[in-house]
């Protein structure tokens, strides 16, 4: 593969957002305003931003500053790590505004694929180049220019057709096992309701109890009826909550590969090549597996299934453990139910960064349910989240092996275009 160096800046041309006004804010309208929360740093690409309601924008804008579908945008500043670099496509045209801290990116087609030009933007080589580039204040930003800066090797037009074609692919198959997974957990989250807030578990003829006439009682804890026999205990009661620990303490010794440190961020976004690695001599009780319930109870309030590789909790997380007869099916969605009220706990005490305590795990109230109601739910529930673990580590696998051929055959060939 014969390669070519060159800058960006002689193969694409770029625009930046316009300057939104926040007057012209709105919760609904024609438009929405791209944003720094447009881009997915777990699985990559575009997502919704749905971290904020005030999303649409309601005043006119140059025809230059609205997207078209398949647009390639890339940030201009990094809130967040891993932004500069990243890369997402718009979903759908005369729908979204391009705003300050975006770039959107044109290929001049006769010499740069565009498919290619998407992950070549967010290959190693261009983000190194950019984020030493970055005007660093307490938040790093790049510009057009760092970007048209940016030195490349290209291979010719139908060898990145093909390469481009082949991640694209890839991409395709995560975002369908994401939906898949998205459907798994709505099915879920919908049966625990009818069982569980709406008490329409099977009765003992298998009709749904509480409309069929079960007997309920009033509950003081709750403020509402529960069915009779069941009981009201805290969320203690139902689980074991293991906290992680200083992973710093355990260092990898010498030619050890050790194990991944999970950290809010690789709870979030998964095990990188950047994740802190820790020697396998830790206390047990820290360590994880796929199937685990994960809650990072400071600075990020988050309750996950963890469907990684095996790894060594770090402190700010617990490990959620059912007790006796109960299940982690059970227990995830009713600590999920529980994220709100702890986010609101924390922000209201926040000093330098929000978090609860193990007083706010024995008084968030939960509902004990009767113990052949438990084992049904499982039982239904068991099949549904192995599924779903599968998918999950089938994309993991997936966005690893893209990330690998994207590096090979993106950069794979640096030396040769060096010598």
């Amino acid at each position: 593969m014969n390669l070519k160096k060159t800058k960006l800046g002689e193969l694409i041309s770029i625009t930046r957002g316009k300057g939104l006004k926040g007057a012209f804010f709105a919760e609904e309208g024609d438009y929405k305003r791209i944003t720094l929360g447009n881009f997915d740093l777990v699985y990559g690409g575009f997502k919704e931003d749905r971290a904020k309601s005030n999303i649409y924008y309601s005043e006119p804008v140059a025809d230059k500053f609205i997207l078209k579908k398949g647009d390639i945008i890339t940030p201009l500043t990094e809130q967040a790590d891993g932004l500069i670099g990243s890369t997402a496509l718009i979903p759908e045209s005369n729908k979204y505004i391009l705003s300050q801290d975006i770039a959107k990116i044109e290929c001049d087609e006769t010499k740069l694929d565009k498919d290619y030009c998407y992950y070549l933007l967010s290959t190693n080589l261009v983000r190194s180049q950019l984020i030493a580039g970055a005007n660093k204040t307490s938040i790093s930003h790049t510009s057009p220019a760092a970007i048209n800066d940016c030195i490349v090797w290209i291979p010719e037009l139908e060898d990145q057709k093909q390469i481009g074609t082949l991640l694209a692919n890839i991409d395709q198959k995560i975002s369908l096992n994401r939906q898949i997974n998205d459907n798994l957990e709505a099915m879920a989250r919908q049966l625990y309701e009818y069982w569980f807030i709406q008490f329409e578990f099977p009765d003992e003829n298998g009709r749904p109890y509480k409309s069929s006439g079960g007997k309920m009682v009033w509950s003081d804890e709750l403020n509402k009826d529960i069915p009779a026999l069941w009981q009201v205990g805290t969320i203690l009661d139902i689980a074991t909550y293991k906290n992680g620990l200083a992973c710093q303490k355990y260092p990898c010794q010498i030619n050890e590969v050790g194990l991944p440190v999970i950290k809010i961020k690789e709870m979030k976004q998964g095990i990188s090549s950047s994740t802190q690695r820790a020697s396998k001599n830790v206390p047990e009780y820290a360590l994880i597996e796929s199937g685990d319930i994960l809650f990072s109870w400071s600075a990020s309030i988050e309750v996950s299934i963890w469907t990684g590789e095996n790894g060594v909790l770090n402190q700010h997380i617990f490990k959620v453990i059912p007790k006796d007869q109960y299940f982690k099916s059970f227990d995830y969605f009713t600590l999920q139910d529980c994220v709100n009220v702890f986010r609101t706990i924390a922000e209201a005490r926040k000093t330098t960064m929000g978090h609860i305590t193990q007083d706010h795990l024995k008084q968030m109230p939960s509902i004990i349910p009767d113990v052949k109601v438990l084992k049904g739910f499982e039982d239904i529930l068991s099949p549904i989240l192995q599924l779903y673990s599968s998918v999950s580590k089938e994309n993991l696998t997936l966005m690893h092996r893209r990330e690998q051929l994207a590096a090979d055959l993106l950069c794979g060939k640096l030396k040769l275009a060096l010598s």
